[in-house]
């Protein structure tokens, strides 16, 4: 466990390029898996949007966005790219819907935390992929043991919520708090915030140096559940994925101000500045 004095590493440039995968000149839309994106409601098509975008921006090859029939007609303007499970939400909580044939999954952005939603984050984890965990779909509860990881993506309100600690008294010791329940939970902890920590159930904990206020704006922690989803599926190491998704988003926000106000970024810019970013690594 690290505790709050300890030394604490930090998820540099050198390490991105170091870990970003190469895409093979021979590759397919197969050879990087399909994801599966629950997210959004009619009310809230949104937040499935943003996430969508983040995901299909992080090297999956197909991407199906569970969510609600009504919001559909609203997200594929702007993602064609994507297929969709109309009422998704309900077929996977109710087991009308496989999920064997996925790569990795995310449920949460702009999902409801009721008896629905954790009906599916029951099917999730009973799964072989890696299930990352956001918004709607964070709740106190305790998780299974299984080969593939889980990823909890919370502010520091959500975390609170969590594990009944006040908010105050997290933000003094995030990394603290961030590594002692990742092991204690069996899942890694993306403690989003100034300085993001990520801590993995081993005890290996990495803060993340890039971001800025851009990013405090509603959608945001949206786009990097995305990230995070399509690069499970492209990135051979999970942890480098994880690590990776978190330090390009904040990447995306540090290029935003290098021309334009803190004050104006959209969520889904970060998705429009992505190639460029990324593509800097590669070189």
């Amino acid at each position: 466990m690290v505790g709050v004095n300890e030394e604490k590493l930090i998820w540099t440039e050198k390490h991105v390029k170091a870990k970003l995968p190469k895409r093979d000149a021979t590759s397919h839309k197969g050879s990087y898996g399909t994801a599966l994106l629950i997210a959004g409601t009619k009310d809230m098509p949104g937040a499935a949007l943003l996430a969508g975008l983040g995901a299909m921006r992080s090297g999956v090859g197909k991407l199906v966005i569970a969510t609600e029939t009504e919001a559909v007609a609203m997200i594929v303007p702007r993602l064609p790219e994507a297929t969709f499970l109309p009422d998704g939400l309900q077929q996977i909580a109710q087991r009308q819907s496989s999920v064997d044939t996925f790569r990795a999954a995310a449920i949460g952005p702009g999902t409801e935390p009721d008896d629905l939603t954790e009906k599916a984050v029951q099917v999730l984890l009973e799964s072989h992929m890696p299930v990352v965990l956001d918004a709607g779909a964070l709740s106190e509860r305790s998780y299974p043991f299984r080969q593939s990881p889980i990823i909890l993506t919370p502010h520091l309100a959500e975390f609170s919520r969590i594990i009944g600690v006040e908010v105050d008294d997290l933000q003094k010791n995030r990394t603290y708090y961030a590594a002692s329940w990742s092991k204690r939970l069996g899942a890694t902890i993306v403690l989003k915030g100034a300085n993001t920590v990520i801590s993995f159930p081993d005890g290996e904990t990495w803060i993340n140096p890039t971001g800025n206020s851009a990013l405090a704006k509603g959608g945001t922690g949206d786009t990097l559940t995305g990230m995070i989803l399509g690069m499970l599926c492209c990135h051979p190491n999970w942890r480098h994925a994880v690590l990776n998704a978190v330090y390009l988003h904040g990447a995306c926000a540090d290029e935003w101000i290098n021309t334009r106000s803190a004050h104006t970024m959209l969520a889904h810019e970060i998705s429009d500045l992505l190639p460029v970013v990324w593509g800097r690594f590669e070189k």
